[in-house]
Formats: C-alpha cells, structure tokens, sequence
C-alpha cells in the first residue's frame, strides 16, 4: 500500500481570474486528494495529502492540463508534514505581503456563454454581462490582489441565491467566477438620449438595446459603454453618419476601426489568411488591419480615406452581440463604427458622469451600465506580416501579460515615450507594459499616466528603486520621471537605444554581443542636439555607437513641417540644390507668401532643427509625388505613400518591393534610386552618412516624365531597402556583426519591413523584428526598463528637472 504523502504546491503566473482553483479542485477530487485551495498574493496555494502516487500524479501535469486561459509560469511544490482529514476545499483567499501573481487581461465572450444569451429558456437570456470563468472582464474592474469579487467592482452586486448556488458548486462553470451575475443581481443597463439643449434623459422601454439599434440604423451615433471605456458607434454603411461622427470628433481623415457582425462580414469586406481569421474569433479580439477587397460594398468611403486596409474588429462583449441582434431581432446595421470615445487627443472615458459631460455634443445618445471600470483599456490594435502577428498598439487582450526577461533587473519603472505613451514595471525576470495610454500633450492623459502608474505597481507588486525616461528635455514623461525620482536613480536613455533594446528584450537576447539595430522613425532626441530618426546603430543594452545615419536637413517649423510635408518636400530640395520649380507638386501646394517665408526661414537657419528622420523623408517624398500634401495624423503622408507603392507592386503580381531597380516597377530611361554613402575621412570617428540628393534627383526626373506617382513610390521603399541592406553589409564588413533588429515606427510598414527582411537574409543575416511589442513608442518603456537595468544606477539622483542634452547634464 502506498505510503501517505501531503505536498504545498505553488503556482504562478496569470492563475486567479481563470478557473484555476476550480481546476485545482477538480484534479484533487479525482484522485481522491484531501486538501485546500487557495488564492494568495504569490499566487494560488495547494496542498494535497494522500497516497503517494496520486500526489505525484497531481503535480505532474498540473500546467500541462490547466484552464484555458491560465498562463503558468512556475510550479514550485515541496513536502509538509501530514495532518489527516478527508476532503478537499477552496478556502478564503489570504491577503498581505507583495502582489506576486498575475492578472488575466479581459477575454472575449466564450462559445457557451453566447449560447445561453441566445436560448430563450436559460435564466440569462440576452443578459448584456453574461460571463464565467472562461470568459469576460478582468483586468479592467480588478481593484486588488488577491482576485476575489470583494476586489473587483462587482463588490457592489451580492449574488442572488442562484448566482451564489452556481458560485459555489465545483461542477458549474462559474464556480468562483467572479463577475458572475444574472438579470437578478447583475449590473443594470440603461440607454439615455440627448435632450436637445437639455439634460440626457432615460429611454423607458423595456429593451434599451432594441432602441439603440433602431437608432443606429437610423443614422445616430452612440456611446456604448464597454469592458475598458466607451466606443462612438455609427452605421458604418451610412456616409453621412460617418462623416459626421469625424465631425464631431475632430478626426480629420484618420481611419476609424469598424465592428462586423461575423466573420463572414468580415470576409465580404477584407481579404482573411488563416492568421487574421484566428485574431478575430480568438479570445483577444483586437482591431486586426486587413486589406481591403476592391470594389465590394461596404463602409463608407469616410470610414478610412485613400487606405488600402481597413481596421476590423468582431463582437467581444454580451452586449456587442445584442447590439448587433440575435436570431430572429428586427434587422440593424451589420457593420459599426467602432472608435475611442474620446475627443481627438484625450484617454478614453470610463465613467458615466464623465462621459455625459465630454461626450456630449459628440453623442446623440448613451447605452451604459453601472459597472464601474477600474482600468481603462483602449482596443489593441495588430496586423500580420509575414504570416506573424504585428502589435500596433497593445491594450485590451494583451495587458498585463507580462514579458520575460532575458536577465533579471532591478524593481525599475520606465516612463515611455511623448506619443503612444505606455510605460512598463519590471523586477526580476518580468516586465509589464501598461495598457494603452495616449499621446502626453493632454493633460487629461497626464492624469491617466499617473492612475496608469499606480494602478500598476499595486496590481505587480513593484515598488520600483530605479527610473528611467526618454533624453527629450520636453518630454512630458521625462519630467514627470524628474519631479517624482524622489532621491531614486534617473536613467535617461536614448529614444533609439530604447527601440533596439525593446526588441533585444523581447526576442530573450541577453546583450552578450551587440546587434545592427536599424532604427527608423519620425523623431527621437539625438545626442548631439539634433532630431534623429534615420539611424543604424550598434548597439548592446549598455550603450551603443551611431555607425549610420541619414544625411541632415532642417525641420522648418518643428511640427509644422510635419503636419505639412511640403515644407519638408521643400527642405530636402533645397539641401540636394534642387530648384523649387512651380511644376513639382509640393512647391505648388505651398502658398506663395509662406514660400517666401520659408525660404527665407532655410535660408538664415530660423526655427530649423536638424533632422536624420527617415519618417520626415517619407512624408517628403509622399509631398513631392503629389500624394499627400496636408497630414491631419500621426504618419499620415507616410502611410499613403506606402499605400501607393502597395497598388504598384499588386499591379506587378509580385507581391513585394523589388530589391533593385530592374525590378517589376522599374521603366525604360529611369535613373536609379539610390543613396549617397559619404564615409568619414581616413583616420576620423564619424558615422556613414546617407545623402538621398540622388534618390530626389530621379523622382523628379521621373515627375517629369509623368510616371505614375504609385510607380515612384514602389521605386523609394526598393531604395530604401537597398539603403538598409547596404549599410548592413558595410557593418558586418567593418564590425563581424550578422544580426540586424529593425525597429521604429516607420517598420509598421509591412511593405518595406517585408522587404528589408527577406533582403537581408538573402545576404546572411538573422532578423529581429517586433511581435510582442509595437515597433512604435508603445514598445519604448520596454528598452529603456532594460537599459537602465544594464546600466545601473549609475546616473545620480535627480532633484527637480534635469535633462541629458548632448551627452551633458543640463539643469532646466
């Protein structure tokens, strides 16, 4: 007879909020275990005594076999002393000490809750918060550690008697579910509607999704309440709604994001690969970008102007589904306009009172509930390239997973980025970005940074001895790292530095050998002053070398120059001693007087930072081509130009930037796209510079020779694709470097980081591209975490506002 055997087992990871303990349960029952259960800040606690070989079987596959949703870490068990008893029961969660388990993000509505909101004989039929252990909010209503509904902001509904039986029954699928409720008990949902100059008043009948629908159907736009904020909803087959919903919102012609009833929907519109139809039906459900199909009805031109892709997202929540219809409802739209409910710059709301104020005027009615959201969420946002997921922006789905580290770190908080701010926490061998937090010129989204940051800490149990922030001496996060160092080390890391070790990071390299890390963007704090963003460095999570850039030109205007690339079209001119000619788009789309003004502003140095930024010559090439000359968003002369270069390449068949130019978008008499290389003098210590006067020359040779202007953008991103395959091979030469990390927002352009990839490992190279982490700034806290953690704390406490300028300390 075996002997008797009574082992603790812990396990951590993201283990409370997805039926672990009701899994634990299950396993010890069937082995005839006694024992407990329990929820604690390290995690969930078991212990299990009885005959020795089903302890053993207990432990052995115990992450192996676990819930769905749980997201095992490690499983540490040991032997304790026998106590006897019979049975096996979860007990009350244990509180005190660090948070040191996981938090779920917030999953989408699972299959067999769907068909209970569907079945008009289950008790939760159409009930907008139908959920249970595999499915719904979690992150977002988390209050506190450990997970229990005490901690969470279902505190507010007691169970009924049924919700509470099914809560405490091992066989149900809400056993110790914590947002578990029913019509009975659950939160309530309410449409109000604009009073025309008065105060909202309720809708009063009895099925307040019903109106919302016909409401939409009949043009309205809506606030609908979801897991991590509220969404402005239209008819997205209905111009007028949609162009006033961009109205209102002050949207200009940035996309919006749009919600299909189905996956079929979804297919009729967009072109699906077996990787898009598995983001959206999976249990994360993002905005995933698809291409769209020509000349199928659907959106409104107004949903997403002059885009090749269109932002689609499924139903996630209960009340995303009743909003839609279930079988046998009156017909309503079968596509929504899905946005931020937001105005243009500010964080999403969260709470009724907050929405009714800065939502009115851009709502005509709102369909929310009084479940509160603790942590606003915005939707994620992901493409694929490659046949691999791409995070665009990671929020809903994705936070707080953590990131494994390749080293362990100190507790350190990393303040991110000015645009698409997230910060990230970590200790140890895990790192946690932040949901979505917005762009940091708003001072509503320097308030939701600092709830962000808080929220953070309690629900990851760091308390963070080390800081680290961008170089910018203007950047919000920056100085907002500044006046609360407290006495802590302040690391100040370089914006590009940052981007290359965010992928070194996420790709589990340790910075044993450095890496080409290849960083294109609109702008990042140079040390020596200027605005960078066209670099190549070398690079380790200790420092780097700049072996590579673009060549300088002046910023005329700083921001105006980026809201309007003819000015940067003009500046590039000019340095290649290109004349303003009146044929050439950008010189006729700029007014006479400012291009005098201009003129004179290049001329005596005005107001005219340095650049390197290959963003800024996208958008300069974009503006030369006559193919965007205004841009009302982030990258929006960049993203058509990539746009253009998309139908010329299709209209080949090859499916790809070619790597040459006698590739399919080349043409008889073309001059050859390509980059100046300008090395330093023998015996000097300067990086290569790229000077594109050679590229800008055959544009406009090519303007003028009426190519279509898609036919020249092709052209620049197989240019700029020979530019980084050219000064890779010149780094391995001179450095026997063989691994290249591309990074920075412009390689979110599936277009050219398609290209240089598949360029580069022609010629030999391993290629690190982001997956986990946005190429952009959401992805920037990640490297600077780690560079300051390689580093250490070497830089001295900060008091009041210091800024790194040109590689000095200067005080502010």
């Amino acid at each position: 007879m075996d002997s008797v055997q009574r082992r603790r087992v812990t396990v951590q990871g993201v283990v409370q909020g997805v039926g672990f303990r009701p899994y634990v349960y299950a396993r010890a029952t069937g082995l005839g275990l006694a024992g407990h259960v329990t929820n604690t800040p390290e995690g969930v606690v078991t212990e299990v005594e009885g005959a020795a070989a089903a302890v053993s079987a207990f432990c052995e596959r115990l992450a192996a076999d676990a819930p769905p949703l749980a997201v095992v870490d490690a499983v540490d068990h040991c032997e304790v002393p026998v106590v006897g008893g019979a049975g096996f029961a979860i007990i009350a969660s244990r509180s005190g000490g660090p948070a040191r388990t996981l938090i779920s993000p917030d999953t989408a509505t699972c299959a067999a809750c769907l068909a209970e909101l569907a079945d008009p004989a289950d008790r939760r039929h159409r009930h907008p918060f139908i959920t249970c252990t595999h499915c719904g909010p979690r992150f977002t209503i988390v209050t506190g550690l450990p997970y229990d509904r005490a901690q969470t902001t279902m505190a507010g509904f007691p169970m009924c008697p049924d919700c509470a039986r099914e809560y405490a029954d091992p066989a149900d699928r809400r056993f110790h579910a914590q947002p578990v409720a029913c019509p009975a008990c659950g939160p309530r949902l309410r449409l109000l509607v604009d009073g025309g100059g008065r105060d909202p008043y309720e809708h009063t009948g009895t099925d307040p999704v019903a109106e919302a629908r016909r409401m939409l159907a009949r043009g309205a736009i809506l606030a609908v309440k979801g897991l991590g904020g509220y969404h402005l909803a239209c008819d997205a087959t209905r111009p007028e709604a949609v162009a006033e919903l961009r109205r209102r919102k002050s949207r200009d012609d940035k996309p919006f994001a749009v919600m299909a009833r189905d996956l079929a929907e979804a297919e009729r519109l967009a072109h699906l690969g077996p990787e898009e139809r598995d983001l959206l039906t999976g249990s994360v459900r993002p905005i995933v970008l698809l291409r769209r199909r020509a000349g199928v009805p659907g959106p409104a031109e107004e949903v997403a102007p002059r885009s090749p892709d269109l932002g689609v997202m499924l139903p996630y929540t209960p009340l995303h589904h009743l909003l839609f219809g279930l079988p046998g409802d009156p017909p309503g739209p079968a596509l929504l306009v899905m946005t931020s409910g937001n105005l243009a710059g500010e964080p999403i709301v969260t709470e009724e009172d907050e929405a009714l104020e800065r939502l009115a005027g851009l709502a005509d009615g709102w369909l929310t509930h009084d479940r509160p959201i603790h942590v606003p969420c915005d939707d994620s946002v992901v493409r694929v390239c490659d046949g691999a997921e791409l995070l665009v922006r990671r929020s809903r789905g994705y936070a707080p997973l953590p990131l494994p580290l390749p080293f362990p770190v100190p507790a350190t908080l990393a303040t991110g980025g000015d645009l698409k701010n997230a910060l990230c926490l970590g200790e140890g061998r895990r790192a946690w970005l932040s949901a979505h937090i917005g762009d940091m010129d708003d001072l509503a989204t320097q308030i939701a940074f600092e709830r962000a940051e808080r929220q953070l800490e309690s629900v990851t149990g760091v308390s963070p001895v080390l800081l680290a922030a961008d170089r910018h001496p203007g950047y919000r996060s920056g100085r907002w790292a500044a006046r609360n160092a407290g006495g802590r080390p302040l690391v100040r890391v370089q914006h590009h530095h940052a981007h290359i070790a965010a992928a070194l990071a996420e790709h589990g390299l340790d910075g044993g050998r450095r890496v080409i890390g290849v960083a294109f963007d609109g702008t990042g704090y140079g040390d020596d002053g200027a605005v960078w963003g066209g670099e190549v460095l070398l690079a380790d999570y200790a420092g780097y070398t700049r072996f590579a850039h673009l060549a300088y030109v002046p910023l005329p205007g700083g921001d105006a120059a980026v809201q309007r690339p003819y000015r940067m079209a003009l500046s590039h001119l000019r340095a290649a001693g290109i004349p303003w000619d009146p044929d050439l788009p950008c010189t006729s789309s700029c007014p006479e007087e400012e291009l005098r003004v201009l003129s004179r502003q290049l001329e005596l140095g005005l107001n005219c930072v340095a650049t390197s930024s290959m963003g800024r010559l996208f958008d300069a090439v974009s503006s030369l081509t006559g193919i965007c000359q205004y841009s009302g968003y982030e990258a929006q002369a960049a993203m058509e130009l990539e746009s253009a270069a998309l139908r010329a390449v299709e209209r080949t068949g090859h499916g790809a930037v070619p790597d040459s130019d006698t590739g399919p978008v080349s043409g008889p008499g073309q001059l050859p796209y390509t980059f100046a290389l300008n090395g330093p003098a023998p015996g000097l210590e300067a990086p290569v510079t790229a000077d594109p006067t050679p590229l800008l020359t055959s544009v406009v040779a090519d303007l003028r020779a009426r190519v279509d202007p898609s036919v020249i953008a092709a052209r620049f991103h197989a240019a700029t694709t020979g530019l980084v395959a050219e000064l890779c091979v010149l780094a391995r030469e001179r450095h026997a470097l063989d691994t290249v990390v591309l990074t920075g927002g412009v390689f979110a352009n599936t277009l050219l980081s398609s290209a240089c990839a598949r360029v580069l490992r022609e010629r030999g190279f391993t290629v690190l591209r982001h997956r986990q982490v946005p190429p952009n700034d959401g992805g920037l806290a990640l490297g600077q975490l780690m560079v300051a953690a390689a580093r250490g704390a070497t830089d001295p406490p900060q008091r009041g506002e210091a800024h790194v300028l040109g590689g000095t300390r200067q005080s502010a």
